[in-house]
């Protein structure tokens, strides 16, 4: 018995205990209460656990805490105390923890390497952060070796290593070719995890020389690269062809064909392996098989399923990923590689083991001086964890002694705890695996009661719900909370209330006299509070008239309503749903304070309409369906009765009408005799009416069938009704569309439509085909054919005309006599060419041509047009021909003259000229020569910046690909660019035109230069080429700029070898990969700016220029660009102003160029020599003067004589070829106003004017001159004519002048 008792007294006290450990006290988040409360720290931000910096930034070691008071911190390196003042490069941030190292300023990351903690402090306790494990991230070279050529033969296994340098994170490995292109991967080929190139047999298409394997530190934004690895494989039929050469015929050769090979392993090795993973880490498996045909790989886990959801097949299925892999996933994993000839297979054992995880973490402990709680820790893992206990940060083994406290393993239990016994306490529980670390803070606190719930508060309710009052509370020790009604009512008990732990008083049914004012009071020993709430009952929201069931017609209107009564204190919101979604965003759906109106009631409105009335206490709804009538059913029971020869009446049995009346029935008739299958529409009928009489065809094979018509629609099609044929009889048509068009220049073809079968109105439907030559006094020539479409006239003259007719008839008689037609016979060809050609040019690029025309008698057809052909015979530039196939241009009708777009300048030409008709064409005319005139050349085909030094860099460059005359000197451009990509003073320098190379001195050293530079012929400049190059810093090693891997952008920079494979370079990045779009160029007058630029990449790519005032914040502005255009005019611009300007391409990862910088109008008058005070330009205005004054005395003289001249001579005396447009009316040359496209550059442009045709005038194609690529002239001499025939392709160039051989630069001049 004494036993039995000491058990139940055990038991209650424990009971009592947890009742204890319930109590306590939860701190209400009020952000007032908090300032007020004092508090041990809480670190509320560290750093992560293993922590890889860059060792070219500054290391910020984040250490964050809150409490009351404020905490200090303090910090221990490697475990012992780490004093930061005596430390310069250290400094922690104000009111903070967080330290931060400076490495930009001295410091080396390599010295501040190690294990550091942050301790946050006040009175009362200390809390501590993780361990910081500090290491800065690596990225070694390659190591040098000598890779050796593999050679293979073709259906062999192989291994490419790429054996990375290991860095701090792992790189990323990835295999790509010299053209930065990735080499594709199959099934057949594949990296593994390990990075290597694995091949389950080689082919003769791997043979190549740049396998690079490239490694990827994402941490400091580096990329190196493995030397290139040659393979060559030796395909069987070359190594037979090998064996044979060197062999006689006696001799037995061959080498084995291909040897089809079974499944091995190629990783991993042997047959079992085994694998350690983390929990919750991603599980990676990897098989690689060779074998010939390539093997399939398959996985399965023995004894159990993959787990579904978190199993996924990577690298072709060789890899095995499964994610958030737990405990559960342990198991043997065996992947199964098969192919035609049999299998391999590999078994994986894998064992999930777990880092400590929290179970229960402990949680921050709020008592009341005297109280009892308890602090629990409860993590598992694999193996367990250990659990250990510190107290302000130390081991709770040899913390101050607090009698109030017990450690029992997992946790601490606090008993009569008194305001000292404050502190924060750390909980670790680590394996092998790793740790967690957590604070948890015990606050003793003793304060009064406090309501946090505003005084006063209001609270409304709907009568007959239930109503909650808060009285938000806080006090140490716990308070009690009672509830009175009015200022001096008693104390609130009974089941009509409830009392909840927070204080809220629940009234679970409030009803109109339960409002009123309660009061709420909380007492402890250390004092007392009360506060007042307002309680106010509200009518409830009702719907007196709901909305009801409603039946319309398609297109027609409907109203459902609403009516509500609500309390008056209340604002009511109604809202419509249809099927419980939103109303459809249509305007036929009106919405008033009472109803719902729909217009125009379509099928889709179909539904049921709710009605929902909010207020800010209650809702109610009320719902009603709405149906739409539909299309009527069929009609059915079709009946023929009355048959006659030409007419039968039918009658039906009309279907259900859906709720919609019937309108009309539609009859249809099918044809089964000549169109089975096919229904035509024969007649319509009211919809009260079901009998109609049909008019009928002979020797037709009749079906009927009847669709109902109603306000919504058809009915589908009733079934079809018995047949009935009719008999034949003569025909009653004749066929249409008869004509008469030779084929042959000795006949006549005669075509027609025949008639459709229920025309022919009985069997043996024949044609009677009749002709004579037209004003010849001759007889008909008939023949009868049987039912075809054509019949051909031999022996015929050469194109006369015919009078022809056809006639129907069949086995019963002739149909009515037809109507006759014109026709011709045959077409020749032309007998003679035009004469008396004559060309005239009138720019570098366009020519105008004249002929006589050809007598008509001669074209023997109908005149169509003539073609001029003309080709280029050689460049009087290069003296070099080659050849060239013929350009065509078509001119229709009875033209005598046409324009030659798109001639190439300082070139020779020949051309003729051919009559054409339907034939075909006549004989040429003798061949024409002519020359055109020199233009502007294109841009240098190459710049290259070669041997920086200190103060010089070398300059190559080669021919313009187009020189269209006579070089005359080349022009070089360069400026300096500062750090923020500001432009320094440009300097020009002239250089002649034998020169291929230059060296540019006494420049500054470690400096950025902008180059443009292009070439002059006698005509102008050509467009230009820019390029951008570095001085040396030392002469230690070059600094080579280039871009960043993957950054998609495309600036030109120099660099003369790989820059990976540089002996000291000051860094690494990549070249550019494409696509990208390079030598953005300018071209600036006062108010627009030509913009061209190069794109290298795939095609149809959408460009677009965005610009901006240089130096401005703003946002830059957009324009699109019309096509795929490499230029583009800015209009609008600010004169004397400096823009910056960039051009980007959509749906390619979004790339952009580098930015440009230009000036408008006269931004650098400063540099530029004043003209005015040139001797040239004084001699020049001179002899201008001069020629004015003779000019005007002739002027003079010859009006006194009263001597008068033609317009057009004046004209012509005074025209410039290049800058008259075309007349509308003749094709000669009027005035021309060129206010924009050809104005000189104002001074302060940083590059010269490429003369880009504007937007708004080019089309990049032939149309601005006729019908797309078959243009023609029209017939004021414009040009419509054909542009056929290829030229020869040439390299494609950049920013060519628009002065090149372009149709749309030629006939810029004339739009």
């Amino acid at each position: 018995m004494m036993k039995k008792k000491s058990i139940s007294s055990s038991k209650a006290s424990l009971v009592l205990f947890l009742c204890q450990m319930i109590s306590a006290l939860d701190v209400p988040l009020d952000s007032k209460l908090l300032e007020e409360l004092s508090q041990p720290p809480t670190i509320t931000q560290q750093s992560p656990k293993d922590y890889i910096v860059d060792p070219r930034e500054n290391i910020v070691i984040q250490c964050e805490a809150k409490g009351k008071p404020p905490p200090s911190f303090s910090w221990t390196r490697n475990g012992t105390h780490f004093d930061i003042d005596k430390d310069a490069q250290v400094t922690m941030k104000p009111d903070s923890g967080t330290l931060v190292i400076n490495i930009m300023n001295g410091g080396k990351a390599e010295a501040y390497e190690g294990v550091y903690q942050c301790t946050a402090r006040n009175e009362r306790g200390a809390a501590i952060s993780n361990n910081i494990v500090i290491r800065p991230s690596r990225s070694p070279l390659w190591t040098k070796e000598k890779l050796e050529p593999n050679q293979v033969r073709e259906g062999d296994s192989l291994v490419l290593h790429c054996r990375p340098p290991v860095g701090l994170p792992p790189p990323i490995i990835f295999w790509m070719d010299n053209a930065f292109q990735r080499l594709p991967q199959s099934e057949r080929v594949s990296q593994g995890l390990n990075g290597d190139l694995y091949f389950s047999n080689v082919q003769p298409e791997d043979t190549r020389e740049d396998y690079i394997c490239y490694a990827r530190f994402n941490h400091t934004q580096t990329i190196q690269q493995k030397q290139p690895i040659s393979v060559k494989v030796f395909s069987m039929d070359s190594l037979n062809d090998t064996i044979a050469a060197n062999l006689s015929d006696t001799d037995i050769y061959g080498a084995k064909p291909v040897t089809e090979r079974q499944p091995i392993l190629l990783t991993p090795t042997g047959s079992t392996s085994t694998k350690v993973e983390l929990r919750g880490n991603v599980l990676l498996l990897e098989c690689i098989a060779a074998g010939l045909p390539t093997p399939v790989i398959r996985w399965i886990k023995e004894g159990g399923e993959l787990p579904a959801n978190r199993t996924f097949f990577e690298n072709f299925k060789k890899t095995l990923k499964i994610i958030d892999v737990s405990e559960a996933d342990s198991g043997n994993y065996k992947c199964i590689a098969r192919n035609i000839l049999g299998s391999a297979h590999h078994v994986i054992s894998v064992t999930v083991k777990a880092a400590p995880y929290w179970i229960t973490a402990p949680r921050n402990l709020v008592l009341s001086p005297g109280e009892d709680g308890t602090l629990i820790c409860r993590a598992n893992g694999n193996p367990k964890p250990n659990i250990s206990w510190l107290a302000n940060g130390v081991p709770i083994a040899i913390a101050p002694e607090d009698p109030s406290r017990k450690v029992d393993g997992d946790t601490i239990i606090f008993s009569h705890v008194q305001e000292r016994s404050s502190a924060v306490y750390q909980c670790n529980a680590s394996n092998e695996y790793g740790y967690l670390l957590a604070n948890a803070f015990v606050n003793i606190l003793a304060e009064p009661p406090r309501i946090l719930t505003p005084a006063n508060k209001l609270y409304q309710v709907i009568a007959d719900s239930p109503a909650l009052l808060d009285c938000a509370y806080f006090g140490s020790p716990k308070p009690e909370i009672e509830w009175f009604k009015g200022v001096k009512g008693s104390i609130l008990r009974g089941n009509e209330y409830v009392f909840h732990d927070n204080g809220t008083l629940e009234i679970p049914v409030a009803q109109k006299d339960s409002a009123g004012t309660y009061t709420c009071v909380a007492r402890n020993e250390l004092g007392k509070i009360q506060n007042e709430v307002q309680l106010e009952v509200k009518d409830p929201t009702m719907i007196i008239k709901q909305p009801e069931y409603k039946v319309i017609q398609r297109y027609g209107q409907v109203s459902f309503e609403c009516i509500i009564k609500h309390d008056s204190t209340l604002l009511p919101t109604v809202i419509w749903l249809k099927d419980n979604d939103e109303l459809p965003d249509d305007e036929r759906f009106l919405v008033g304070k009472d109803n719902l109106t729909i217009m125009n009631v379509t099928d889709k409105d179909d539904g049921t309409y709710t009605c929902i009335v909010n207020t800010t206490l209650d809702s109610v709804s009320a719902s009603a369906v709405l149906t739409v009538v539909a299309r009527p059913n069929p009609p059915f029971d079709l009946e023929l009765t009355g048959q006659l020869e030409r007419s039968v009446e039918l009658s039906w049995i009309p279907g259900d009408e859906n709720n919609s009346p019937i309108t009309n029935f539609v009859i249809e008739y099918e044809d089964g005799l000549h169109e089975p299958g096919v229904w035509h529409y024969q007649t319509e009928v009211p919809g009260t009416q079901t009998t109609v009489q049909l008019k009928l065809s002979p020797y037709v094979n009749y079906s009927f069938r009847v669709i109902a018509v109603n306000e919504i629609g058809r009915s589908q099609p009733s079934e079809p009704s018995e047949q009935y044929l009719t008999k034949s009889a003569n025909p009653d048509e004749n066929p249409s569309n008869v004509q008469g068009i030779g084929s042959e220049p000795d006949n006549l073809v005669i075509t027609w439509e025949s008639l459709k079968g229920f025309q022919s109105n009985g069997p043996g439907l024949q044609y009677k085909v009749s002709w004579r030559q037209k004003d010849v006094d001759d007889e008909w020539t008939s023949v009868i054919v049987a039912n075809v479409s054509k019949y051909i006239v031999s022996g015929t003259p050469t194109f006369v005309p015919y009078e022809i007719k056809v006639q129907a008839l069949n086995d019963l008689g002739y149909a009515p006599e037809p109507s006759e037609v014109i026709g011709h016979s045959g077409e020749d060809l032309p007998m003679v060419a035009p004469g008396n050609v004559q060309v005239r040019v009138i720019n570098s690029t366009l020519a105008k041509v004249h002929w006589d025309p050809v007598p008509l008698k001669t074209v023997r057809g109908h005149l169509q047009g003539y073609k001029v052909y003309y080709w280029k015979v050689q460049s009087l530039s290069r003296r070099s021909r080659r050849h060239v196939e013929k350009k065509i241009l078509t001119f229709r009708g009875n033209k005598t003259f046409g324009m030659l777009p798109g001639l190439e300048p300082y070139s020779s030409y020949k051309l003729n000229v051919r009559v054409v008709n339907g034939k075909g064409e006549g004989p040429a005319s003798p061949d024409k020569v002519f020359k055109t005139p020199e233009g502007v050349p294109s841009s240098p085909s190459f710049l290259k910046i070669t041997n920086p030094t200190l103060d010089s860099l070398t300059l190559e460059w080669g021919l313009p690909t187009h020189p269209n005359g006579v070089l005359t000197s080349y022009i070089l451009k360069f400026q300096p660019i500062n750090n923020t990509h500001e432009l320094g003073p440009l300097v020009e320098i002239r250089i002649p035109a034998n020169e291929s190379s230059l060296i540019l001195k006494n420049l500054n050293y470690s400096t950025r230069y902008k180059f443009y530079f292009n070439a002059q012929t006698s005509v102008g400049s050509g467009s230009q080429i820019t390029e951008e190059a570095v001085t040396i810093m030392d002469e230690a090693g070059i600094l080579r700029p280039a871009v960043g891997a993957g950054k998609g952008y495309s600036e030109t920079l120099f660099a003369t070898s790989p820059v990976t494979h540089t002996v000291r370079p000051t860094f690494y990045k990549v070249q550019p990969l494409y696509p990208r779009i390079r030598n953005v160029t300018t071209a600036a007058a006062e108010t627009y700016a030509n913009i061209s630029w190069e794109y290298e990449g795939p095609d149809h790519a959408n460009f677009y220029v965005e610009y901006g005032v240089a130096g401005s914040k703003e946002d830059w502005k957009k324009e699109i660009v019309n096509g795929s255009r490499s230029f583009f005019v800015l209009k609008g611009l600010t004169p004397g102003t400096a823009y910056k300007v960039r051009v980007g391409a959509e749906g390619l990862s979004g790339f952009r160029s580098s930015e440009d910088v230009f000036e408008t109008g006269p931004a650098m008058a400063s540099r530029q020599v004043d003209i005015a005070t040139q001797g040239w330009f004084i001699g020049l205005m001179c002899a201008v003067a001069l020629l004015i004054l003779i000019l005007l005395i002739v002027c003079f003289i010859r009006r006194n004589k009263g001597g008068k001249y033609p317009v057009k001579e004046k004209e012509d005396a005074h025209a410039d070829p290049e800058i008259q447009p075309m007349k509308e009316d003749d094709g000669t040359f009027g005035e021309y106003s060129d206010a924009e496209d050809h104005k000189p550059l104002k001074k302060g442009s940083r590059t010269p004017s490429d003369r880009t045709v504007k937007k708004e005038d080019s089309d990049d194609s032939l149309v601005d001159y006729g019908e797309g690529v078959n243009g023609q002239f029209n017939e004021d001499g414009s040009f419509i004519g054909q542009y056929s025939g290829k030229k020869e392709k040439e390299p494609a160039e950049g920013n060519e002048s628009s002065e090149a051989p372009s149709p749309v630069n030629a006939m810029n001049s004339f739009v």
